[in-house]
């Protein structure tokens, strides 16, 4: 599928994975929608990409459907959706002080999950009737973001797993419903990656991560993840799949 002159949706497009991705996509000439809960951060990205910034909170059903309402009628149909909005709470079952936090379970997968899945249905509804793009007769195609965590995670993150594992295993029962439509649909599943979420940590936690890796012996960037989403995109054989981006990593046990 080619992605000059498309609408492209990028949720989580205010910084690290989503904001590079904003960027690689407008640089191959797609219009985009950098939807992000921070306005600011989403207008600042719009503003480099010449886009459009969307507020949404993607756990929030009626803000998604009030922003992709307006991202329709502002671009049209988008033809290349990724999500890459997401949260990565840690905290143990049996905590020192009290078990996990039910409503910090709920929340992560109403964000991780529910707001990815809420996107790809909307998304997918609009692109099921528009006109195919090409002579294979694709329509679009919608990339959601999981994580190595969603395979081997790791002490604290149940929530963060189990969200991200909802993304895995819902990929290929989706690409083979839309598959009809000509919407292919792919996961990403990104190891330690360079991003906000792990810009805290201290240099210890830092070189203890990258001593785990295989090869490259780094954490990733988000330009490599937005360079697989732009092969993604132009390769129409990758669909119903998850597609790991560690550099070989196994999460051990912590």
């Amino acid at each position: 599928m080619d992605i000059c002159g498309h609408v492209a949706v990028v949720t989580g497009g205010g910084s690290g994975m989503g904001a590079e991705t904003a960027r690689r996509l407008a640089a191959k000439g797609a219009e985009v929608a950098v939807v992000d809960l921070n306005l600011e951060a989403a207008k600042k990205i719009a503003a480099e990409v010449c886009g459009r910034a969307f507020e949404c909170d993607v756990s929030s059903n009626s803000s998604v459907e009030k922003t992709f309402l307006e991202i329709t009628k502002h671009f049209g149909t988008p033809r290349i959706v990724v999500n890459c909005a997401g949260i990565c709470p840690g905290a143990r079952v049996v905590g020192r002080e009290a078990p996990h936090d039910i409503e910090l379970f709920e929340k992560t997968i109403a964000v991780n999950l529910v707001g990815s899945f809420n996107i790809l249905r909307l998304a997918a509804a609009k692109m099921s009737v528009a006109e195919p793009l090409n002579c294979d007769d694709e329509r679009g195609i919608i990339i959601n973001t999981a994580s190595v965590a969603a395979f081997e995670g790791q002490i604290g993150q149940a929530a963060y797993s189990a969200s991200k594992g909802g993304i895995v295993g819902m990929t290929l029962p989706i690409a083979r419903e839309l598959a009809k439509f000509g919407i292919r649909i792919v996961t990403i599943a990104p190891g330690l990656m360079e991003t906000p979420m792990l810009a805290g940590m201290s240099d210890k936690v830092r070189e203890s991560l990258i001593a785990t890796t295989v090869f490259p012996k780094r954490l990733g960037k988000a330009s490599e993840f937005a360079t697989l989403v732009e092969h993604i995109c132009r390769n129409p054989m990758i669909n119903g799949e998850t597609i790991r981006l560690d550099g070989g990593v196994r999460l051990a046990v912590k």
